[in-house]
């Protein structure tokens, strides 16, 4: 009776550890997903409300711009004159602003008033890379709101859009003399934003290629 009793006690200690074993790993398999939404939750409040919303980090700030040649949009044209393509080539040896937008981007109409008063500056250049549009539409786009440009790529597939690593539309790159990424803004240029932060980082850059 003896041997028989501490046989049960030693099952049923086995039965209440594998008891627990189980209730710990539940509790694990609830509390790692919180765990972890926790931890993206508190690294989105502090991107969010940490410096300028519109300065995502990019992998390609200080690293040549892509080598992307793009064909000129069709039909666009400036001062009667046909406009060319993006040739990356053109980069080295001067300042270049370059703007991704699109005719069905809502946020590209009120910049482009923005566009226009940057381009009244001639020490750097402002090409365009109309991304994913039609020409007709981008065409109707610029009679309506003015071009810009000294030159504008038609990226019609997008994927000139995915070397530069472009998380929306409207974004806008500051490209230096040396043909390195200076800056890049993410979302509209602004009132704000172009005063306080684009037109420091362009003259940024001019002054550190003379």
């Amino acid at each position: 009776m003896s041997v028989t009793a501490q046989d049960g006690s030693k099952e049923n200690r086995e039965d209440q550890n594998n008891e627990n074993r189980g209730i710990v790993r539940r509790r694990a398999l609830v509390l790692v997903p919180l765990a972890l939404f926790a931890g993206l939750a508190t690294l989105f409040l502090v991107g969010l409300f940490a410096g300028d919303p519109a300065l995502i980090p990019s992998p390609l700030i200080g690293r040549p711009a892509p080598q992307t040649a793009l064909p000129p949009v069709e039909g666009l044209a400036r001062d009667g004159v046909a406009l060319p393509g993006l040739d990356p080539a053109q980069f080295k040896g001067a300042v270049t602003v370059v703007n991704v937008w699109a005719s069905w981007c809502v946020p590209c109409r009120d910049e482009a008033p923005l566009l226009m008063e940057l381009s009244k500056d001639k020490r750097f250049r402002l090409v365009g890379i109309n991304y994913k549009d039609e020409p007709a539409n981008a065409m109707r786009f610029v009679a309506r709101f003015g071009n810009p440009f000294a030159a504008a790529g038609a990226d019609i597939n997008g994927r000139a859009g995915i070397e530069w690593g472009v998380y929306g539309v409207p974004e806008t790159f500051v490209i230096g003399r040396d043909g390195k990424i200076a800056y890049k803004l993410v979302g509209p240029i602004t009132t704000d934003n172009l005063d306080i932060v684009l037109k420091p980082q362009i003259e940024k850059a001019l002054t550190a290629g003379s």
